[in-house]
Order: C-alpha cells, then structure tokens, then sequence
C-alpha cells in the first residue's frame, strides 16, 4: 500500500498515512484516526487534501537518484 499525505484545510496540519490506492480520505477525522493523531481543537468533519507528491523507489539501491540534498528522505545514506 502506497503513502499519501494529506492537509487539513481548517488546522494547516499535514498527515502522512498509508491505504489502499481505491480508498479516499475526506474528512479530518477519517485522517486523524488513520493517522493515529489526535482530533484536537479541529472539528471531525473539517475537510482535508491530498497532497501532491513524488513517489519514492522501493529500495535505495533500485534507483540511482541522488536524492534532493543533505537531509531529505529521499537522500541515499552515504
């Protein structure tokens, strides 16, 4: 199952959680209880974003890009 992120529209909050590519996510508290994060100050039906972003190889050794710079996720370990 892939990783996607999500914002929330009305806390700015940004969630990573992983699902199925066939499930959508619509709602802050849909994401909070995947995501295992507290509802808070933020109302359960508050909608939220998927987030664009790139996909990430498999293993380091499956791709040979170099990553975006020092500390990136997608940086190879030396």
């Amino acid at each position: 199952m892939p990783y996607y992120e999500y914002r929330c529209v009305e806390n700015g909050m940004t969630v990573e959680v992983r699902h199925a590519m066939d499930e959508t996510l619509t709602t802050w508290g849909e994401l909070s209880a995947r995501a295992e994060v507290p509802l808070g100050a933020t109302r359960a039906d508050a909608p939220i974003q998927r987030l664009m972003s790139l996909p990430l190889p498999a293993s380091p050794s499956s791709s040979p890009a170099q990553g975006c710079g020092p500390g990136c996720a997608c940086a190879r370990e030396a």
